[in-house]
């Protein structure tokens, strides 16, 4: 791979979800029949703590099909498994209903992949705490892009004493044995991820360069398992239909453009980001490629408004990156 190792936050793939109240909408039912409402409040569980050392028991391999299982014993604490890939490997990771006993509440990190020195780093890849059944974990996709032996945790914060499974199955990348060919128009389905630090770092520069420019930078994992790679129309069509982006589904002429020509694009403090994405996304001969939306309105008198909304697809990494720049008059 031509850059290096370039680890990914965990962000896990939430969306956003709007309160009827806030938005004039009807109001919740009361319980009917003298029915009550009760409720529960679970604690989270937190990450190992750093540097690892004896907080965590490292067992056996897991394999990309496979599973593992285990025993919480009767403490809160961090049990590890290894999982060696190839690269550009997309794999779901779930403590499952079936192989855990009742009760059972649970967290997944992910760490990786191992250096040169024996070391997972600290840094979390991908997390969850309850997106499985009940109180148990699920990180639907988790796209490794780089080859190596990645960390597995599995945390409680309930040693009941009982059993659990861990399970990795393959979504899509490398671990599919003879992929097909995607049929025509197959759509992308985006998931959400935080960007690299050293990128928001470098947004965050450029934003403070002018008060009447400012740009937005957001990553996009998909899952895919077919042997042709996905379309950037599919990508644009899966950015534009979420609702945050709608204001640019009218412009009639979005423009296509490669990735080298696109720095050219970028208001100039932003461009150190253009080499920066394509290391921490991009793959040696990865054919990169952007499409630009264009919108502009007013708000009054000297309230004239410029945007652009950027969709880069690394089609090879599974990325779908968006950059919007803003700029307007003051």
């Amino acid at each position: 791979m031509k850059r290096g190792t370039a680890v990914r936050s965990a962000v896990l793939w939430m969306s956003a979800v709007g309160l009827l109240g806030a938005c004039g909408g009807q109001p919740e039912q009361a319980p009917a029949g003298g029915d009550t409402v009760t409720t529960a409040t679970q604690s989270l569980v937190s990450p190992p703590p750093t540097p690892f050392g004896a907080f965590i028991n490292y067992l056996r391999p897991l394999t990309v099909g496979g599973a593992v299982s285990s025993n919480t014993g009767t403490t809160a604490a961090y049990e590890g498994f290894t999982l060696t890939v190839a690269a550009h490997t997309q794999v779901a990771l779930e403590v499952t209903h079936l192989g855990t006993g009742v009760g059972v509440d649970t967290g997944l990190f992910v760490y990786g992949p191992k250096d040169a020195n024996g070391s997972y780093g600290t840094r979390i890849l991908f997390q969850d705490d309850d997106s499985g059944y009940g109180e148990l974990s699920k990180i639907p996709l988790a796209t490794l892009d780089d080859a190596g032996e990645y960390l597995v945790v599995v945390g409680w914060s309930n040693g009941l004493g009982k059993q659990y499974r861990l399970q990795a199955s393959c979504v899509g990348g490398a671990c599919v044995s003879n992929p097909a060919s995607a049929p025509a128009n197959t759509p992308v389905t985006l998931a959400r991820f935080a960007i690299e630090p050293d990128l928001q770092a470098l947004l965050d520069t450029g934003n403070a360069y002018r008060e009447d420019m400012f740009s937005f930078l957001s990553r996009y994992d998909f899952a895919w398992s077919y042997s042709t790679p996905a379309s950037l129309d599919a990508a644009a069509a899966a950015v534009l239909a979420r609702s945050e982006y709608s204001g640019y589904r009218n412009d009639p002429t979005p423009g296509t453009y490669t990735y080298a020509a696109f720095q050219s694009r970028m208001y100039l403090q932003y461009q150190s980001l253009h080499p920066a994405l394509l290391a921490a996304y991009g793959d040696t001969g990865e054919n990169v490629q952007v499409k630009s939306y264009f919108r502009e309105f007013s708000t009054g008198p000297n309230g004239d408004n410029w945007r652009t909304l950027n969709i880069i697809l690394f089609p090879v990494s599974r990325h779908v990156i968006v950059y919007e720049q803003t700029a307007h008059e003051i």
